[in-house]
């Protein structure tokens, strides 16, 4: 169980660093990390905002604030997998157009997230009951 917890509080971590990132979305941002550019920031921070939900959700789940509960590792490994399959999905067959960082950076995002839920799942079903 204490490999759960921690596993919660890691992936919180990232959410909450994502989510940031995201909410904070600029050109310079943009350039930085070599990502797609958009027409306005209305998805990329409406998806920080997501995604930093995300991670508090999970920090409630790490503290064992039951009285309003948080995001689980279920939860957490459903997320983290379908939108690392998303992402690697866009890396292979979508047309983006950006920088060779930008193609590292999102490379480097999409295994960590489809890791972390592999990860999680393995150490959650290791755990006794």
């Amino acid at each position: 169980m204490k490999n759960v917890k921690m596993l919660l509080l890691i992936d919180a971590i990232i959410n909450l660093f994502l989510g940031v990132i995201l909410l904070f979305y600029s050109k310079l941002i943009v350039r930085f990390f070599g990502l797609p550019q958009t027409n306005n920031s209305f998805y990329p921070t409406i998806l920080g905002a997501v995604l930093f939900g995300i991670g508090v959700a999970l920090i409630i789940e790490y503290k064992g604030l039951k009285s309003i509960g948080g995001l689980g590792v279920g939860g957490a490994i459903s997320i983290n997998l379908i939108g690392g399959i998303a992402l690697l999905v866009w890396l292979i067959w979508g047309n983006l157009t950006v920088p060779i960082h930008g193609f590292i950076i999102l490379w480097i995002l999409a295994l960590l997230l489809v890791g972390i839920s592999v990860f999680e799942l393995l150490n959650v079903r290791k755990t006794p009951k």
